[in-house]
């Protein structure tokens, strides 16, 4: 059981992951943002490799991705990074990236660099589960890195049972089908619908509810379906300008306490 896993078990309910692009205001930000988040008790981090066609992201992410690929951000310095902030921290830690980033820089030796610096797990949107499957669920059980699948509202029963099966860290509850950073929030109508058939079909994985979450009472609405969100845009514009504690105590506080809201 690795750091991720010890979290849903030991906390049951508004779990908080922050997302963040590496790399990004500054190429040095990645280590700082990492511990200071730790530091005001977020649950856990996904840190986004930066590439440069990210199909699943929007706006403010794809910029965030430009500007720290433009600062010289690559896999290896990303994973010199985490080297830095595992010494201060043993937060969970997720890569978030995409499978050709894996593929180029050898899906093996990818994940076994994973397991040597202390990354718990990976999100891959564009890997399909028969292709984990066949090709990387023996890679991951081998170096211990946990995978989340993505589901959408257009995600079938079936599609959505496999990926609890198949999911070792979290199944990621897409909010909506369109791209991060969605500005209709995770409250519609609908979107409870379709929460509510997702905590009825009583997965076995713990799941997180992603993509447009930015206040408290999103973030406490997740809580009631899922074991906690994960929010990323809403940080990324939050950090545009600079990295400081205080910047970082705000949002955090915004997004958990109601006072903050």
């Amino acid at each position: 059981m690795n750091n991720l896993q010890e979290v849903f078990r030991n906390r049951k309910g508004n779990i908080l992951n922050v997302f963040f692009t590496a790399g990004y205001p500054e190429l040095s930000s990645t280590t700082e943002i990492a511990i200071l988040l730790a530091e005001n008790k977020v649950d856990m981090i996904e840190i986004g490799m930066p590439y440069s066609d990210p199909l699943a992201d929007g706006t403010t992410i794809q910029n965030s991705s430009s500007i720290a690929l433009r600062n010289g951000m690559n896999i290896d310095v990303l994973f010199n990074q985490v080297r830095e902030i595992r010494q201060k921290t043993t937060i969970p830690i997720i890569l978030m990236g995409y499978l050709n980033q894996v593929i180029k820089y050898g899906s093996e030796k990818f994940l076994s660099t994973c397991k040597e610096i202390g990354v718990n797990g990976l999100i891959i949107p564009d890997l399909p589960m028969d292709v984990f499957v066949d090709e990387y669920q023996h890679l991951f059980e081998h170096y211990g890195q946990s995978v989340s699948f993505l589901v959408t509202p257009r995600t079938s029963d079936d599609r959505i049972k496999l990926a609890d099966q198949l999911s070792t860290g979290f199944v990621y509850v897409v909010a909506d089908n369109s791209i991060t950073g969605s500005s209709s929030g995770a409250t519609s109508s609908d979107q409870k619908k379709y929460f509510k058939k997702i905590k009825d079909l009583q997965l076995t994985t713990p799941t997180l509810i992603g993509f447009g979450i930015t206040n408290h009472e999103q973030f406490a609405m997740a809580g009631r379906f899922a074991n906690g969100a994960i929010i990323g845009s809403e940080f990324i514009r939050q950090i545009a300008n600079g990295v400081s504690n205080s910047e970082i105590s705000t949002f955090v506080k915004k997004i958990t306490e109601p006072s903050m809201a």
